[in-house]
């Protein structure tokens, strides 16, 4: 099992775990650079509409995309076709959106997970019922699930949110064989793939040696660290957040000068195989 870091040993591990992934990123033929977008490229807002990469992060994706030799996808709780307009990059990105459920390629082509019908019977009556009465917190309609916010909110409001959320979600889990994804501020009722299976079928179109690194911050971001320390080539696995937690990562970098600094020895390592 992989080891849980303290803030300390993160510190300490952090330089020769960057180093040793950097040194071997030349000599790998397609490596793999996987993102997480809210928290991780963008900070957080409750409108998710205003949550724009963080200043330099979009130079530095195109320039790695312009190079040619990194494969990049984001990977994102999102439904995947708010993201695109969201980088503003050319050609857009691939993206695995809905935890994974619904994978968008660059040419448009789009690929969702489909529940049984009794499953999405179940899933559209929540989501009819939570459009008149949200429960006090902001509802958030997906295709495979659905979402109660409560960020923003004050602890003792959030609390409550949660309580009355989780009460109405949970018998239905167990109906159903639906899973409860929690996450910060919010608990998703859903079907479907998550984060660390999207990270495992992307290593598996890699291939045996791939180097890959995941970013992210989130709680269900875990499943993709889980799976990038896995995986039998270089690998990485980064906890993109400001503030420490506890995390199967192999690292902590706080945003957004440590993702820009990330970008740019990405950048670098693989302009020294040219």
């Amino acid at each position: 099992m992989h080891s849980v870091l303290t803030p300390e040993a993160a510190n300490q591990q952090a330089a020769h775990k960057l180093d040793t992934f950097f040194r071997a990123l030349p000599r790998a033929p397609e490596p793999l650079l996987l993102l997480d977008y809210d928290g991780t490229l963008a900070d957080f807002r409750v409108d998710r509409f205003k949550a724009r990469p963080w200043a330099g992060v979009r130079e530095l994706l195109a320039a790695i995309q312009q190079q040619g030799r990194t494969r990049m996808a984001v990977i994102t709780g999102r439904p995947p076709e708010e993201i695109a307009p969201m980088l503003g990059l050319d050609p857009p990105l691939e993206i695995w959106g809905l935890h994974g459920a619904k994978r968008l390629h660059p040419d448009g082509r789009a690929e969702l997970e489909h529940a049984p019908p009794e499953v999405r019977q179940a899933l559209e009556t929540l989501r009819r019922q939570l459009r008149r009465d949200a429960l006090g917190g902001l509802f958030e309609d997906k295709p495979n699930a659905a979402v109660l916010h409560w960020r923003g909110h004050a602890p003792s409001r959030a609390r409550q949110i949660e309580q009355r959320t989780r009460e109405l979600f949970e018998p239905l889990a167990r109906q159903y064989g639906l899973r409860l994804l929690a996450f910060e501020a919010g608990l998703e009722l859903r079907t479907g793939r998550d984060k660390g299976d999207a990270v495992r079928e992307l290593l598996r179109e890699a291939g045996p040696g791939a180097a890959a690194t995941y970013l992210g911050d989130d709680i269900t971001d875990e499943m993709a660290f889980r799976a990038i320390n896995q995986a039998h080539g270089p690998h990485l696995s980064v906890l993109m957040r400001r503030r420490w937690r506890q995390t199967d990562a192999d690292l902590w970098l706080r945003p957004p000068a440590g993702l820009r600094e990330f970008l740019r020895r990405w950048l670098q390592a693989l302009k020294s195989a040219d």
